[in-house]
């Protein structure tokens, strides 16, 4: 059975997603100046990071495709492990 490929993300959504991500980033962050965050909440801080970090990476491959006169829709959300082992 041949997987079905996922159509190609535009800046727009991407934008939009990241926008969503960090409005709850910013809410669990607070919830936790305002006394704690539980376990769930820690854990689900981390997935927001990183999803943040993927999706931040993707941004970065469609910007760099368009200025090098490609296509960005070739660019490709990269896996969790790839985009944090990055050297900084």
């Amino acid at each position: 059975m041949r997987e079905r490929e996922e159509p190609p993300v535009a800046d727009e959504q991407v934008s939009e997603q990241i926008e969503r991500m960090v409005a709850e980033e910013h809410d669990l962050q607070h919830k936790g100046e305002q006394g704690g965050l539980s376990d769930a909440d820690h854990a689900r801080l981390e997935e927001i990071r990183v999803e943040l970090d993927r999706l931040w990476d993707l941004m970065r491959q469609r910007r760099a495709l368009r200025r090098a006169g490609q296509d960005p829709d070739s660019a490709s959300e990269r896996d969790a492990d790839t985009v944090e082992r990055y050297l900084q």
